[in-house]
């Protein structure tokens, strides 16, 4: 299930490539919101101490595809088919489609206090750009992390709040040569590395029709503090003093003779 909303816009860079100040116009043909396809749960999802000190911040990945004669179809990277697929896996990736929130009301509070964040599930959805261009992959050269192959990813405003934004982006874009591009970004607070790729791979699994081999584990409580402390072993300092416990003289001595050769 996706919202559309049609906005043609010129982003125009230019860039030193294999062709010198070669000008490159990405075309923006539509914008949309994807949400998962069936009904999640609703519900806030309590990130660790270690998110809470993550900044606000999209991490961007990009993959490159060439055209060839073997998928020179009109179903090769069909924006159609990936937001049907996408839809479906944002259902067990359900909080991907939500957003930051940091409650006011929290319990325990006080001055000093800074509320905690947290993803509110509330299948806002993630957004999807799909966009034209008239260069080549091959005018990026060596594909090194440049601020203008960042713009094949969308930008975030942040200065609208925390729950203003999507926690993931995506941007197809078509070349003129036939090839795409499939930019991501990811809000650091939802995904880590490891379940950044998760996450693809299981798109790319559902795309192709197939079923995923791995469910996310979306529990973060894993990593909460209990409150007080409660270790679950005692510790030696605590031990019985009144125990009966082993003299040192009780403990075999054992004579290790080393000869001459």
């Amino acid at each position: 299930m996706h919202n559309k909303s049609f906005i043609g816009r010129e982003r125009v860079h230019t860039f030193q490539g294999k062709k010198r100040d070669m000008e490159i116009i990405i075309n923006v043909k539509e914008r949309s919101m994807v949400k998962p396809s069936e009904k999640t749960p609703r519900r806030r999802l309590w990130l660790s101490v270690l998110d809470q000190i993550n900044n606000l911040t999209h991490n961007s990945v990009i993959y490159f595809f060439r055209s060839s004669s073997s998928n020179n179809n009109n179903n090769f990277f069909d924006a159609n088919i990936l937001k049907h697929s996408l839809s479906k896996v944002l259902v067990p990736f359900y909080p991907i489609a939500g957003r930051l929130v940091r409650p006011t009301q929290v319990h325990g509070g006080g001055p000093g206090h800074h509320p905690r964040t947290e993803i509110d599930c509330n299948d806002e959805g993630v957004l999807f750009v799909t966009a034209e261009t008239t260069a080549v992959i091959d005018d990026f050269g060596d594909f090194a992390p440049t601020p203008q192959l960042r713009r094949l990813t969308p930008t975030v405003d942040y200065s609208l709040g925390i729950s203003s934004y999507p926690l993931l982006l995506i941007q197809v874009t078509y070349f003129k040569c036939g090839g795409v591009s499939i930019g991501f970004g990811f809000e650091h607070h939802v995904v880590d590395g490891p379940s950044c790729f998760h996450f693809i791979e299981s798109w790319s699994r559902i795309t192709r029709g197939l079923e995923m081999t791995i469910l996310p584990f979306l529990d973060r409580t894993l990593l909460k503090s209990r409150n007080p402390p409660k270790p679950t072993f005692q510790p030696i300092e605590y031990h019985n003093n009144n125990q009966n416990t082993s003299n040192i003289s009780n403990i075999p001595i054992i004579a290790m003779h080393v000869a001459k050769g």
